[in-house]
């Protein structure tokens, strides 16, 4: 569970972002900073006995800085107004398929798989789908896979309008072949995050995305 002075924070940041407001409060965001570190260290710790591959994670190698990269961005925002932490093989520096906790007042969400690979690795993904395309149905078919994400992500941001080259438009897999990240997720309501079986709930959630994660690591590593 997290302490309520947490989500405050994030609250209140979100209404205050500049550096004069974050600074007079450093001492609160340093608390709230060290409760994520704790909920993601305990995540860590109840995980890698579902994924033995994040076996031996730091809490620091999972968790993203609270300021934003403003150099490209029309937003100058310094902060941002959330807490992420992504649990995969090698840290959050590491391109693997891996799992994702977003901690943000009313915008909480537990995700994961592989966003936006780069082309080598996509191809690698689409070749896998393709080759063993029955493998792949029975995870996202499985009954509390579909229960609990429904289905992969079909934003079409992330979709070719055409199947990739060198597939047909008959391929069985083209729907999944279109796609360019692999992603499923569920919202959590900020009441959840007060819990205390909430880390028991994240890890759940986690357990079922576990085959995806298998499937799309086992794709790149090969």
């Amino acid at each position: 569970m997290f302490q309520p002075t947490t989500l405050k924070f994030l609250k209140d940041l979100k209404k205050n972002n500049n550096k004069e407001w974050f600074e007079k409060n450093r001492k609160i965001y340093e608390a709230a900073k060290a409760d994520y570190l704790n909920f993601v260290a305990n995540v860590i710790k109840e995980l890698q006995k579902k994924d033995a591959s994040i076996t031996g994670l730091d809490a620091k190698q999972c968790v993203f800085r609270i300021n934003r990269d403003v150099r490209f961005s029309k937003d100058k925002s310094p902060y941002k107004s959330n807490m992420g932490a992504s649990f995969n093989k090698g840290g959050k520096k590491v391109m693997n398929a891996g799992y994702y906790f977003h901690l943000e007042p009313g915008a909480c969400f537990i995700a994961g798989g592989l966003w936006m690979p780069m082309p080598p690795e996509l191809k690698k993904i689409r070749q896998e789908i393709d080759y063993n395309f029955n493998e792949f149905k029975h995870i996202i078919n499985n009954k509390k896979f579909k229960t609990t994400f429904k289905d992969l992500s079909r934003n079409k941001e992330y979709v070719l309008s055409r199947p990739p080259k060198d597939y047909e438009i008959t391929n069985p897999a083209v729907e999944y072949l279109k796609l360019k990240s692999f992603i499923v997720s569920v919202k959590i309501n900020d009441e959840d995050l007060l819990q205390k079986n909430f880390i028991k709930k994240v890890i759940t959630v986690f357990e079922t995305m576990c085959p995806l994660i298998y499937f799309l690591n086992k794709a790149i590593e090969e």
